[in-house]
């Protein structure tokens, strides 16, 4: 059994330093997408969560005998648009397809064309160069 990475992780003939550190860069940026996606998704949910907590909040005031300014939080709060226009729900499916999509398109693209669409090659070459063969805890694969 090799102590060295897996073929999925091995760099092809013929590609060089520049264009792994380039394809290397192009996944950090990725990565970076993805984390943004995280987040959007998590305020689309604290949106989502705040409307019906705002649902509660109108019917606590109504049974406290506040009438007027349920109806006032109600009219103008509750299941408003987020930006104009949108809930949150549509600001994550416009992200997702106008932007999400396209990025990881040519990402993939990118790695396809350049290093036969193997990923994180700069990073496993990075743990190569780190890692001590043959130490418990710094094997190369599962």
């Amino acid at each position: 059994m090799s102590d060295g990475p897996d073929d999925a992780h091995i760099r092809p003939d013929g590609v060089d330093d520049a264009t792994v550190e380039a394809l290397g860069k192009l996944s950090e940026a990725l990565e970076a997408v993805e984390e943004a996606r995280g987040h959007l998704y998590a305020f689309h949910r604290r949106c989502g969560t705040a409307d019906l907590m705002l649902g509660d909040a109108v019917d606590l005031l109504r049974s406290a005998g506040h009438d007027e300014i349920a109806d006032r939080v109600e009219a103008d709060l509750v299941g408003r648009n987020i930006i104009e226009g949108r809930w949150s729900f549509q600001v994550v499916e416009d992200y997702d397809d106008n932007y999400y999509a396209a990025f990881r398109d040519h990402e993939r693209k990118a790695r396809e064309e350049l290093a036969d669409g193997k990923r994180h090659l700069f990073e496993a070459e990075m743990k190569e160069d780190r890692r001590t063969a043959g130490r418990r805890h710094h094997e190369a694969l599962p």
